[in-house]
């Protein structure tokens, strides 16, 4: 999809993203009354349906609140809510107040309990095309060729509550509802291909211990303290996901540039019954990035909100975010192992070397939510909600979640109609038998809601077996018992090949993050012991780890078979589209406003966000050239922005650290001739790396656009060692 078809052409190519509401508001407090805004053209909410699946007739603006003036719930017009009604102006107030009862009941009970895991989270609209490649192996009609299928996708982190930051060292939640024709497919993954356990009943272990200490509810939303290592340094086989926490992986640079897992080995069902093992991939078209460590720390102080905030602007300037779906195939054995891999085991993936991911179809996510709570916050998701053509194996982690999940959704929202929220709802028609029960909101007819039964004329008929959800008819044996197979009981394959894969300066931000969580740690054993631990991957990341913490490293080396790397691993040497980058400019009075006009029209025309830099707020120029100001001095901080063009210079020493944070931080920074004092006071000059001049602020973005498909000058980082 092109830049000009990601934008109507009616659309201000010239606008910022972030607008609160789709019109501006008026200087003073308005006094006549009009209906409420409709939603800003980046926003759609979920398409209309009933609770039993059927389309409906209501528009996205009948489900809204209506009217103009003030009423109660119950639609009574109401005329001053300011004040509550008392026994004089001085006197008690009155238990008859019904409007002062009900506002306040409500506002008592607006939350409801937040989830346990992925509390906080992000999430969009969008589209699934699927191309074709999969009809061979499924008969999921969401797979048939060209077939489009709505999707909501919520992106989340793991262990902080709602009001956590979005940056910090965590696993994040990629979580896909399909809304197919033959019902909703919930498509549960991560940023990562593995888990911490290998069994669901040991998800309240892995979450107890990496949850704030229950004594003083801290730390929030991180892994460094106790509980944490003592439980993962002791129960190895969290060592493989632990250390993709470590990596770089654990802070993406924006949930566009995020990779998702389907993490589990799944089963597909052709339309002549025959099955295969396949495990699920979201490939991001603008590549997989992530954020410097300190790029993170800094952002969770002054913008928390970073990865909620850059998906939606990037919506709403068109910047459409794309992922491919994709498959990795596996012959359905009896064994069910690939090259000696276990695929029932959540701790193992497979290399891409040895089962290339074969794509079958891209997702875009097109509309930001209109409501966050309606939306991203009640949308309930379950590993078992699946269509025909896809099933599930006997991975012992799935199998517990299948429990877990409906259970969760009950509790949070408030009873078993969970499903017939509009976020919910399918798209496809629903005749289920279920009734009653909290929140009902369908009006069921017929008398029988039971089979068989006449007095219905003996509807609902089951499907035919052309139409029903396939079970795959597995054989099962074996006596009932307590135990993992042998194939479980290595930990460390698949953690020494990850790590083995990475670049040097990937592998020392390894060692960083280790020494970093670690050093955060009281106890001396638990830190001795998560040493020991990480000698099973490499003995140098334990050595450099270890003398970070001060520790000796005991005892015999140990043995270690040989292994193969993977390139699929490595975030680093690959080149991608520039899609969705920020580009900050730092402006001036004195700037040529044709060549800034031309610039910001331009990185805007390439799918980028171009965000002008001054002194003040408000505009630059007049008139036609007249630019809107994006940032001050004091609101703009490095970890914002992809790469830098500075043309002016300021009096004020808060540029010199935005400068010397984004050369610190490997970006491209493009000045011209008015931009080289500012260069010079930061003390950054051009025998860097990826410090470029340019005559004009047109040619400065051309040079950027030749870097910015490395994401970072990673040349820099050595240049900048000690």
């Amino acid at each position: 999809m092109s830049p000009s078809e990601r934008r109507p052409e009616s659309e201000d190519q010239r606008i910022v993203p972030g607008a609160p509401g789709s019109e501006p508001p008026s200087l003073k407090e308005p006094t006549r009354p009009r209906p409420p805004l409709p939603p800003k053209p980046d926003q759609a909410g979920p398409e209309p349906r009933t609770p039993t699946g059927a389309h409906s007739s209501d528009s996205e603006e009948a489900v809204a609140q209506r009217g103009a003036r003030l009423t109660t719930a119950n639609g009574t017009p109401i005329g001053d809510t300011d004040h509550s009604l008392k026994a004089g102006p001085r006197g008690p107030v009155l238990l008859q107040d019904h409007h002062l009862r009900e506002k306040i009941t409500h506002f008592d009970h607006e939350r409801i309990p937040e989830r346990v895991v992925h509390a906080r989270g992000a999430a969009a609209h969008g589209v699934f095309v699927a191309n074709g490649a999969a009809q061979k192996i499924s008969c999921a009609s969401v797979f048939e060729k060209d077939r489009q299928t709505p999707v909501f996708v919520r992106f989340s982190t793991v262990l902080g509550s709602r009001g956590s930051a979005d940056t910090v060292r965590d696993t994040r939640g990629f979580a896909t509802k399909f809304y197919t024709d033959d019902g909703i497919w919930d498509l549960v993954g991560n940023n990562i291909p593995v888990f911490f356990i290998q069994d669901g009943i040991k998800f309240p272990d892995i979450i107890h211990a990496a949850k704030p200490h229950p004594g003083r509810e801290i730390p929030q939303a991180q892994s460094a303290h106790d509980t944490f290592w003592d439980f993962v340094s002791l129960h190895t086989e969290a060592t493989a996901h632990t250390l993709w926490n470590m990596s770089d992986r654990g802070l993406p640079r924006s949930y566009r540039m995020m990779e998702g897992f389907g993490v589990h080995t799944f089963r597909f069902v052709n339309a002549r019954g025959k099955t295969v093992l396949v495990k699920l991939h979201w490939k991001p078209k603008l590549g997989v990035h992530s954020l410097l460590w300190e790029e993170a720390q800094i952002a969770a102080g002054v913008d928390p909100d970073m990865h909620r905030r850059d998906l939606a602007d990037a919506i709403e300037a068109g910047a459409y975010p794309e992922w491919d779906l994709g498959v990795q195939v596996f012959p359905d054995t009896e064994e069910q192992t690939f090259e000696g891999i276990d695929l029932l085991d959540p701790t193992k993936f497979v290399p891409e070397e040895l089962a290339p991911v074969q794509v079958i179809g891209t997702m875009t996510l097109t509309a930001n939510p209109t409501n966050y709570f309606s939306q991203t916050e009640q949308v309930a998701f379950h590993p078992g909600h699946l269509v025909r053509g896809i099933d599930l194996t006997n991975d012992p982690l799935l199998q517990g979640r299948l429990f877990s999940y409906i259970d969760t959704q009950i509790t949070r929202l408030g009873g078993p109609n969970f499903a017939q929220l509009p976020i919910n709802r399918p798209h496809a028609e629903v005749n289920d038998m279920l009734r009653d029960g909290m929140h009902q909101t369908a009006v069921h007819s017929g008398v029988a809601p039971y089979r068989p039964n006449s007095l219905d004329g003996g509807c609902p008929f089951t499907a035919r077996p052309g139409e029903a959800l396939i079970e795959y008819p597995e054989v099962v044996t074996g006596a009932k018992t307590r135990e993992a197979p042998a194939s479980f009981d290595d930990h460390f394959s698949g953690a020494r090949m990850f790590y083995a894969s990475l670049t040097p300066i990937e592998q020392q931000h390894v060692a960083e993050a280790y020494s970093f969580e670690l050093g955060k740690c009281y106890e001396k054993t638990i830190k001795q012991r998560a040493v020991t631990v990480l000698r099973n991957i490499d003995e140098q990341l334990a050595r450099t780890v270890a003398a970070k913490l001060g520790l000796p490293v005991r005892g015999k080396e140990p043995d270690r078979a040989a292994i193969t790397t993977s390139e699929a691993l490595t975030q680093i040497g690959r080149r991608w589209p520039g899609d969705g980058r920020i580009i900050g400019i730092l402006a001036d009075g004195d700037t040529d406003l044709n060549d800034l006009t031309e610039t910001v029209d331009t990185i805007t025309a390439n799918a980028m966000a171009a965000l002008v830099i001054a002194g003040h707020g408000g505009e630059l120029g007049t008139g036609k050239n007249k630019v809107a100001i994006s940032r001050t001095i004091d609101t703009a901080r490095s970890i914002e922005f992809d790469a830098l063009i500075i043309a002016a210079t300021l009096p004020d020493a808060k540029l010199a650290v935005l400068l010397q944070e984004a050369h610190r931080h490997l970006k491209f920074i493009a000045h011209t001739p008015a931009g080289l004092p500012a260069l010079r006071t930061a003390g950054i000059t051009d025998e860097f790396d990826g410090i470029e001049s340019a005559p004009t602020l047109t040619a400065a973005f051309e040079l950027i656009t030749q870097a910015l498909p490395e994401h970072r000058v990673w040349t820099r980082a050595t240049q900048l060692a000690p």
